[in-house]
């Protein structure tokens, strides 16, 4: 028997939310500076590209998924300002995912999401692929992130998935 939705969505939850730990424990060692140089990234420095993770995962898509709304925040919106604030909500809300996954009917799986999109137009995309997205969203942003380390001499975390496979409970 292959296995459901749930169980693979709840595995990529399960390595979204170690992936996070795993980054965040090295950028903490980063001094100020570092952290808040532009660094070339979209959304320029370290802290503004994390600011932007908790925007997409938590502040619209958990929201959409969870509660069927579709909030307005800009993309880079620093909502967090302080770092040791920013790293707990990103953990936080890196943990709230696979609940929510776990709470899906299994007819969920093959329906849409219905929801606005941040210009105000209705969009409805299939429901498991738009998930896909926002894991797929994470991993990207994490690659950016560990890149920026790396240019600022600083060690890079392995963040492949299949680490994560070999040793879930290793942060």
């Amino acid at each position: 028997m292959s296995p459901s939705w749930t169980a693979h969505f709840e595995l990529l939850a399960g390595y979204n939310l170690w992936a996070t730990a795993r980054l965040l424990g090295a950028v903490g060692v980063l001094p100020d500076a570092d952290y808040r140089r532009d660094v070339g990234l979209y959304f320029k420095s370290i802290h503004g590209t994390l600011n932007h993770l908790l925007v997409g995962e938590q502040l619209l898509w958990f929201v959409r998924f969870a509660e069927g709304r579709s909030p307005t925040v800009a993309l880079d919106a620093e909502v967090e300002p302080g770092r040791s604030q920013l790293d707990t909500r990103l953990r936080e809300g890196a943990a709230r995912w696979a609940p929510l996954i776990a709470s899906f009917a299994p007819e969920r799986w093959g329906g849409t999401l219905d929801y606005t999109t941040m210009r105000g137009t209705a969009a409805s995309l299939p429901f498991a692929a738009t998930l896909a997205h926002v894991f797929n969203h994470g991993t990207h942003h994490r690659g950016q992130l560990t890149a920026a380390l790396t240019a600022l001499g600083q060690p890079s975390p392995e963040l492949d998935f299949v680490y994560f496979l070999q040793n879930p409970s290793k942060p």
